[in-house]
């Protein structure tokens, strides 16, 4: 007599689900641009599921601005702290999401419910140079290894990102689904030119200019950028060319000013520090040249966003950028300052070559969107709290 086999349940799809985010770094640069744009988005399509918002104190009012659906939960442990696994966890197992979603790659192993994890890049894993002690490189490895292995789903910004994860990781390619990030609109928009003026004389931007914008990381390779300023104006002709610098910590790297000393460019070379994402598209339109000469990206916004504002884009020939930029810009080998000193020349000796790849880069720009980017996110929410 044959035992009879009980039927598998089917999967129990949540009708309101409930999903606790954690938003800890919504002021940020990089991720916060991610985290910013992910609630707001959420909060246009959807006011029916229950959005629970790890924050800290300071932003607990935004949150709740965002829609009677989105609660703010505060969460006070610190960033890459032993406290937030155990804070985190204990926290989620009283609010009982049915998925927690964290956007960056600590996933707490106490973590007591589904979870989805987004792994911008593997910068960590890369260069581990650039972390401070063995620790910190012990440390990040074990994160990465524990989000990875214990997440239901790994969302990446790029594909080249989900390809290094891939390589570091014994992981389902079916586990890891690409995102791509996107840019705010308002870089698509022109400034008035009484916006265009006063940023001019702001600045004092009354020459020929190229410009870098992001942080000045080592991995930015801004001491390259530099070298080639140098042969842009000494040996291909551009005396009256500037450079500008925008950015948050310029003040850390040291070695960036040093530069400019030892090719005494104080009068050409400009650090601007962190600028508002208003005065960044109006600063995009008056440069004749975006310079981005990184060596590892997992995305890469700032050419996006150049794209966006219509100017000409130099990118690295590596990881993400080819993918993000694709013909609409000019590829360059980020290890030889000559290659981006020539990648430059080419558009400022072409003004028809100029024009052709602001038309290009502005077409690729739009091919890219937040709101098809949350949608899929959102979905994804969905998909990971079926109830088995």
């Amino acid at each position: 007599m044959c035992a009879t086999l009980a039927p598998k349940p089917h999967p129990v799809i949540v009708d309101l689900v409930r999903v606790a985010i954690d938003v800890r770094k919504i002021d940020d640069f990089g991720i916060g641009t991610y985290v910013r744009n992910l609630v707001k988005q959420l909060a246009r399509i959807d006011q029916e599921s229950e959005y629970l918002l790890l924050c800290r104190q300071s932003d607990v009012k935004s949150v709740e601005r965002l829609g009677g659906n989105f609660r703010a939960v505060t969460e006070l442990s610190g960033q890459y702290s032993i406290r937030e696994q155990v804070s985190i966890p204990s926290k989620l197992l009283r609010l009982a999401p049915h998925v927690f979603h964290t956007p960056h790659y600590v996933l707490p192993a106490l973590t007591p419910c589904r979870s989805i994890v987004t792994i911008h890049d593997c910068i960590h894993l890369v260069f581990p140079q650039y972390l401070n002690g063995r620790i910190a490189r012990i440390y990040a490895r074990a994160t990465f290894w524990t989000a990875v292995n214990r997440a239901s789903r790994i969302l990446t910004v790029s594909e080249t990102s989900k390809r290094d994860i891939l390589r570091y990781f014994p992981v389902s390619p079916e586990k890891v689904t690409v995102i791509y990030n996107a840019i705010a609109e308002h870089f698509f928009e022109p400034p008035s030119q009484q916006q265009l003026s006063e940023v001019r004389e702001r600045y004092q931007l009354n020459h020929r200019f190229i410009m870098y914008a992001g942080n000045v990381k080592p991995h930015k390779n801004l001491e390259r950028l530099i070298d080639a300023f140098v042969l842009l104006r000494e040996i291909k002709g551009n005396a009256d060319l500037r450079l500008l610098i925008t950015g948050s910590e310029i003040s850390k790297y040291t070695i960036l000013r040093r530069a400019v000393h030892r090719y005494n460019l104080h009068n050409y070379v400009r650090f601007l520090g962190y600028q508002s994402e208003r005065t960044l598209a109006t600063l995009y339109r008056l440069a004749d040249v975006f310079v981005f000469p990184s060596l590892y990206e997992g995305f890469g916004l700032p050419p996006l966003e150049a794209m966006a504002s219509g100017t000409p884009v130099v990118v690295s020939r590596a990881s993400s950028l080819p993918e993000v930029v694709g013909d609409s810009g000019v590829l360059v080998n980020p290890y030889d300052s000559i290659s981006i000193a020539d990648g430059v020349q080419t558009i400022l000796a072409d003004a028809n070559f100029a024009e052709d790849l602001k038309k290009r880069g502005l077409a690729r720009a739009r091919t890219f969107s937040w709101a098809k980017s949350i949608e899929r996110i959102h979905r994804i929410y969905q998909e990971v709290a079926e109830v088995q």
